[in-house]
């Protein structure tokens, strides 16, 4: 009498691996010590240049304040820049994720 009841949650999660193993598919394989190692180092690493692009903007507002067109450029420039990262961040933490080794953020 040791078993405590199953929440839904845990019912449907079940029911899903089962599904998953009844089309043969298995579920994603555990990362090892050195991918999380990895994958913390990348993602602080892009944390910090996200960082230093948010200071970057700021500083761009300021400059730009009062003209419209000016801060639509600023705005458009930040925009791209974090997507610029945010992509370079999340190739990284795939190749981290697969075994094989990201370049570093420049």
């Amino acid at each position: 009498m040791g078993d405590a009841p199953k929440s839904a949650w845990e019912l449907a999660l079940e029911k899903l691996k089962q599904q998953d193993r009844d089309r043969g598919e298995s579920g994603p394989e555990a990362l090892s010590a050195d991918q999380k190692k990895a994958i913390a180092d990348i993602r602080a690493r892009y944390q910090a240049k996200m960082a230093e692009v948010e200071i970057l903007h700021r500083s761009n507002l300021k400059g730009a304040a009062g003209d419209a067109e000016a801060l639509a450029k600023v705005e458009e420039e930040y925009l791209r820049d974090r997507r610029r990262i945010e992509e370079q961040r999340d190739t990284a933490v795939e190749k981290a994720r697969a075994g094989r080794r990201g370049k570093k953020a420049t």
